[in-house]
């Protein structure tokens, strides 16, 4: 048997090396409840879109003097796992989006506590319909702020979030949000027992 001498293949030590350094990135890449975090963003992100679409729906229906329990369910737990998971991401300290969800959570306390434990009575009722709205708001007031730092064509409007275009969109979704909390307060607080059921 002859024994010849073979230098290290240059190729293969590079390809193998191509093939081990996007692992060890991938690796490297922050976790969230055992999701990557973009993962978990988009989950994040499906999760408040529902619960804004749903919250439209059962204010529409508040107005209607109507209250909608399958939709009231799914807007209120989207709703609590919109602020429950924005806690989840890796942020350090106390930011604005930590207060909103704060708020946000002790808001949605009343709603559920106003609609399943005192059954809308009395004056539970007005109650669930004004932090109701106030949850729908802030959620509203999140997906604006979002939707000015994330879309490019909004971002240039309102870089830092200071400028008018920004407060001007807020301004606009509040006085929305006064309207229709108002009109709801009037018509669902007056609706009979058998537009609620």
């Amino acid at each position: 048997m002859i024994f010849t001498y073979r230098p290290p293949p240059q190729k293969l030590y590079i390809e193998d090396l191509r093939r081990i350094v996007p692992f060890a990135r991938r690796k490297a890449t922050k976790m969230i409840l055992g999701m990557s975090t973009p993962l978990f963003t988009q989950i994040h992100v499906i999760i408040s879109l529902i619960a804004i679409g749903s919250g439209f729906i059962v204010a529409f229906g508040m107005i209607a003097g109507r209250l909608l329990p399958r939709w009231t369910a799914l807007f209120v737990v989207t709703t609590v796992l919109t602020s429950v998971t924005g806690f989840f991401f890796p942020i350090h300290g106390v930011t604005p989006g930590i207060v909103l969800g704060v708020v946000s959570l002790a808001v949605l306390l009343f709603v559920i506590l106003a609609r399943y434990s005192k059954h809308l009575s009395n004056s539970w009722r007005r109650t669930y319909v004004i932090t109701a709205m106030i949850a729908l708001w802030l959620n509203f007031f999140v997906l604006i702020a979002q939707s000015f730092q994330k879309i490019p064509a909004l971002h240039t409007l309102a870089p830092t979030g200071t400028e008018p275009a920004f407060k001007i969109s807020q301004l606009i979704a509040l006085i929305l949000f006064v309207t229709l909390t108002i009109l709801a307060d009037k018509k669902f607080r007056f609706a009979s027992p058998d537009a609620t059921a």
